[in-house]
């Protein structure tokens, strides 16, 4: 038989969840989960408090534990909403993330009016590859609370690269009006031919980007998009030079050293800027950079206080429409008898200079590019056409160019 809790024990039971409370508020997980633990030792059993455990144990990433909090709730209340929403995260997390898919489909029928588990469940879909089945998800969320911005953002996503483009800008529109980042979803529906083209990509959605990518970066683009852009420009700077050894080298957007790793063997010094630090600490494993920055690539060069007699830029401008400030950086800092190669995405023919297309990526043209060498002091060296990547089974043709400063 259990012995009742006194009022004496209570009251230190609930002290000790305040304390959790304020501990999670402030993302200090760990005393937060033994402040919990403190609670249930004097008052076992407390839902709220089992509840708020698993969340913690959660965000120190030990869904293991989480779910032993979780069992306890639904063993008292099986029709708990937030153990099983809790379930469902820390199912995903396990390694058979599809369990969690049945437990978020339980917190949805649980709550009709609440968003948040059928966003996880299109996110778990997601992440099993099930994109088509991940939509009906997010339009489910939607349906239950329009006012939640994220499903509306991934909703868009997903219409995005389905090619229905009409609706997906409804979509970002609405994410928009809930409060979801101006900037950013201004950018995704220019991508879809609703809204002018900024100048770049916004650097957040760039850094998380490659953030969330950095690891399996290189084997992916690679080996599944037979990506070949750090290939084609570090042979082209080969012919170009044949036998050069540069003293100074600066490879922009460096990424996870791809380009770098190429055109060690050529340098005797190789600086890397990239804005992803999970890119970079890929880049620094690979041994091959001398310095490595993480910053805009423009504010780097506008800052670079060196000569460099070969610059480097393998699919960079993809995330950068107008490449005024970049030539006019690179010409700042490029030596008299430097290089400057990069790749692009080709523009369709009717571009008068650069596009942002439904990939989220920027094309430029040929003609644009040269225009823009010649204003900013370069001569065209070298152009090479071809395919920077395959998407879809298809090749996204692209150009290689290599630029040399004229004389002042």
């Amino acid at each position: 038989m259990t012995e009742p809790v006194t009022a004496t024990a209570l009251e230190a039971a609930r002290r000790h969840f305040m304390e959790g409370l304020a501990y999670l508020a402030a993302s200090r997980f760990a005393e937060a989960e033994a402040r919990f633990q403190d609670s249930l030792r004097l008052a076992p059993g407390r839902i709220s408090t089992l509840i708020n455990l698993a969340a913690v144990r959660l965000e120190l990433g030990r869904p293991d534990a989480a779910l032993e909090a979780v069992s306890q709730v639904l063993a008292i209340e099986p029709d708990n909403v937030e153990a099983w929403f809790h379930r469902g995260n820390a199912e995903a997390m396990g390694p058979r993330p599809a369990d969690a898919l049945r437990s978020f489909e339980r917190a949805g029928a649980l709550a009709p009016g609440s968003a948040p588990p059928w966003f996880r469940h299109g996110q778990v879909l997601q992440g099993l590859g099930r994109d088509a089945q991940a939509l009906p998800s997010y339009e489910r969320a939607v349906a239950a609370d329009p006012a939640y911005a994220p499903a509306w953002t991934n909703l868009g996503t997903l219409l995005r690269e389905r090619g229905r483009v009409d609706e997906a800008a409804h979509a970002f529109r609405q994410a928009r009006e809930q409060g979801a980042d101006a900037e950013l979803h201004g950018y995704y529906l220019a991508a879809v031919g609703a809204g002018t083209a900024p100048a770049a990509a916004p650097a957040l959605y760039v850094e998380t980007l490659f953030d969330d990518y950095a690891e399996s970066f290189a084997g992916h683009v690679v080996d599944v998009l037979d990506y070949r852009a750090h290939d084609i420009l570090a042979r082209a700077v080969a012919e170009a030079a044949p036998g050069r050894r540069f003293a100074r080298a600066l490879d922009l957007g460096c990424g996870t050293g791809l380009c770098g790793g190429l055109l060690r063997s050529r340098v005797r010094h190789l600086s890397g800027v990239d804005l992803s630090g999970r890119m970079l600490a890929q880049a620094e494993a690979t041994g091959a950079y001398d310095v490595l920055a993480r910053q805009d690539v423009v504010e780097f060069l506008r800052a670079a206080p060196t000569d460099f007699d070969l610059v480097t830029a393998a699919d960079v401008f993809i995330y950068i429409g107008d490449l005024s400030a970049v030539f006019a950086a690179v010409r700042r800092v490029l030596a008299v008898d430097g290089l400057f190669a990069f790749s692009v995405e080709r523009a369709t023919p009717e571009a008068t200079s650069f596009q942002l297309l439904p990939s989220l990526r920027y094309a430029h043209g040929e003609a644009h590019l040269r225009e823009l060498a010649r204003a900013h002091g370069f001569a065209v060296s070298r152009v090479e056409r071809g395919a920077v990547r395959h998407d879809q089974g298809r090749p996204i043709e692209g150009l290689f160019m290599l630029l040399a400063p004229t004389a002042p």
